[in-house]
Parts: structure tokens; C-alpha cells; sequence
């Protein structure tokens, strides 16, 4: 092995920090779960100190005192003990991805590979509570950036036509009644029209008392696998194979159509899986309304405030593209990707969108003139 330095003595020992932290980090997840997700997360742990454990026998009597951990570590430890969502895990997960021990001489292989591991674990983790979360957050996230953006455009849109700040203020919040209003409305029929689709979709489970009565020559089993997507050869095969079973079991078992089929959909679990992803109608539709209507008075705020003409107009431009850019970044990390990218593209669309109906409020103002 190289001879150390001092300098790699510092990096281990931030490496040392860095393990301990991460495995507080799970520990205060796992204390917040109960069953699979806290024994996967407490096993998370321990391997974390299996690799405390090989930075203090390189150290040896070098350990010192320990030191802090790094900035973005330390933060998911405040933020594990005092939440812990879904939040935290898509933090974890990106702390994960950070790992330099695959370019790290004094870290093993094995390390390195535990730690991309660790990643797809704490990716599989953070994807169930993305999916129990999905609905109702595709809501609020959908809502606050139509909130800013929409209400935005028309509070510059009107300014910019000349007419009184009292007349921009007013126009704001019936924009903003009318909007939320109107969005939550929306999602609560988009979302109850979808999960109605769904169960129309679910297998009938009283189909399978039906089974035993079948005519097995005819063996009509065949077309419900045929109508769902199977090859005949395959449908026939299947449906041989679940009267055979029948036969030998004397009983129809609950769910012989709804949970034992192999194809996509068709076992249940994909259509639980995506009416939990849609979410519930009321909660798709009370948080668009919140989450509009926050974002919404964003832009109104500077008239509330008594500000007027270009001094409102900047300070309400300031003030939603810092929402902007916060809301980016949070769909950002929740979602796995680049918060600062996100964000971004989130701040670049609404400023086009809003600066183009400033300009058609300049022209029609102009005309009117």
C-alpha cells in the first residue's frame, strides 16, 4: 500500500465523518418505520459501519478527534431526525450517487460497489413514497407554477395596458379566486374520471365462482387471457393449467382472475400501484386549490403592499422567480434529477411566458392610447 500523507489522513478521516453521519441518517429514517422499510434501512446502516470500521484501521493512531462530516451530510442528519419522507430519502439517495470511492485508491472495490448499491436501495425506498405521494403532489407542484405563471402574466399583462393599480390588485385576486377555484375542480373530476377507468379496468373477483362451471372442452377461460393480451397458444396453455388446478383443488380460490395472471395489469398489483399513484380525488383537488392559490398571491403581494407601477412589477417578478426556482428544485430532488436544472427550467418558462403577455399588454395599451 502507498505511504500516507498528511493529506490522506485528512480525506479519511472526512470519509470517517461522513460514514458515521450517513449511518445516523438511517438509523433516524428506520426510527421512524416499522417492518420491511426499518429492517432495510437499519441494514443500510450497518454497512455504513463496516466501512467506518475500515477508515479507523487505516487511521490507527491517526483517528484524532473526530471532525464534521460534509455540509450536505450533516443537513440530511438534521433533516432525518426532525422529518424524515420522502424528502429526506431523495436527499439520501443523492448523497448516495456522490460516493468518490470508485476513485478513491484507499477505498476496496467491495466499497465502492456497497455504495452504487446503496444508491438503487435508497432509490426502491424513496420510489414508494414517491408513488403513495404522486397524486396529490403532481397537484400541488402543477397548481403553484400555474398559480405564479398564470397570475403573473395577467397581473403584467394588465399593468402594462395602463390602467390603475387598483384595477391590477383587483384583477390579481379574481385571477386568483377564479383560478384555484377552477384547478381544484379540475383535478377533483380528472382524478375520479381516472380512477374510475382504473376500476373499470380491475378484474371482477365473483369471475372466478363462475370457473368451475366451465365447459373444459370449450374452455372459454382461454378468450379472458386471449382479450387481455396473450398470444391464443399461450392463452390456451394458461387457461389448460388454471382448470387443471381447479380440478385438483375442488375450489375456485379468491382472485383466480384478478391475482394470477402474469401480463401487465392483470395480477393486481399494477392497477393498485397506479390508483394509489393517481392519488384520491379530494386530495388532488384540495391541494391544487392551496397550492394555486399560494402561488397565485405571489404576484399580488407588491399591490397588496402599496406598491405601483415598475417597482411592483420588479418586485413581482423577483418574488416569482425565486418561487419558481424554489419549486423547481424541490421537483428536482424528489424526483431524482438536478435541482438547480429543474429549477432553471422552471424559472425560464414562466419569465417567457409572462414577459410575452407584458408585451401584448404594452401593444394593447399602446392601441388603446
Amino acid at each position: 500500500m502507498e505511504a500516507r500523507t498528511p493529506a490522506d489522513v485528512r480525506r479519511w478521516r472526512r470519509y470517517l465523518a461522513d460514514e458515521r453521519a450517513e449511518a445516523a441518517v438511517y438509523r433516524d429514517l428506520a426510527s421512524r418505520r416499522t417492518g420491511e422499510e426499518r429492517e432495510i434501512l437499519l441494514a443500510l446502516a450497518e454497512a455504513e459501519k463496516r466501512h467506518e470500521q475500515h477508515w479507523l484501521a487505516l487511521l490507527g493512531d491517526d483517528v484524532g478527534r473526530p471532525v464534521p462530516g460534509d455540509v450536505r451530510t450533516r443537513m440530511l442528519g438534521f433533516l432525518a431526525r426532525r422529518f424524515g419522507g420522502v424528502f429526506v430519502l431523495a436527499l439520501a439517495q443523492r448523497a448516495e450517487a456522490r460516493s468518490t470511492y470508485d476513485r478513491e485508491a484507499f477505498a476496496t472495490p467491495t466499497m465502492a460497489a456497497d455504495e452504487q448499491i446503496h444508491e438503487e436501495v435508497v432509490r426502491g425506498l424513496a420510489t414508494r413514497g414517491r408513488n403513495r405521494m404522486s397524486g396529490t403532489f403532481r397537484a400541488a407542484v402543477f397548481g403553484a407554477n400555474d398559480g405564479l405563471v398564470s397570475n403573473l402574466a395577467l397581473v403584467l399583462g394588465i399593468g402594462a395596458s395602463g390602467v390603475s393599480s387598483q384595477t391590477v390588485l383587483v384583477t390579481g385576486v379574481a385571477g386568483l379566486l377564479a383560478g384555484a377555484l377552477s384547478m381544484g375542480a379540475g383535478e377533483f373530476v380528472s382524478v375520479r374520471s381516472q380512477r374510475e377507468l382504473l376500476e373499470a379496468s380491475t378484474p371482477d373477483p365473483r369471475s372466478a365462482h363462475a370457473l368451475p362451471h366451465l365447459d373444459v372442452d370449450a374452455n372459454e377461460l382461454a378468450l379472458v387471457y386471449r382479450a387481455r393480451g396473450m398470444a391464443p397458444g399461450d392463452a390456451q396453455e394458461r387457461a389448460d393449467r388454471v382448470l387443471a388446478s381447479l380440478a385438483a383443488s375442488g375450489a375456485a380460490g379468491p382472485g383466480t382472475l384478478a391475482h394470477d395472471e402474469p401480463e401487465p395489469g392483470s395480477d393486481g398489483g399494477e392497477l393498485d400501484d397506479d390508483h394509489e399513484t393517481h392519488g384520491t380525488a379530494w386530495g388532488a383537488a384540495i391541494s391544487s386549490f392551496c397550492f394555486f392559490a399560494s402561488g397565485a398571491l405571489i404576484p399580488v403581494l407588491p399591490y397588496l403592499l402599496g406598491l405601483t407601477g415598475g417597482r411592483a412589477v420588479l418586485v413581482a417578478c423577483l418574488l416569482v422567480g425565486v418561487s419558481l426556482l424554489v419549486t423547481g428544485a424541490i421537483t428536482g430532488l424528489l424526483s431524482g434529477t438536478s435541482p438547480l436544472t429543474r429549477g432553471l427550467r422552471q424559472l425560464g418558462i414562466g419569465l417567457a411566458a409572462a414577459g410575452a403577455t407584458y408585451l401584448l399588454g404594452l401593444a394593447f395599451g399602446t392601441t388603446v392610447g
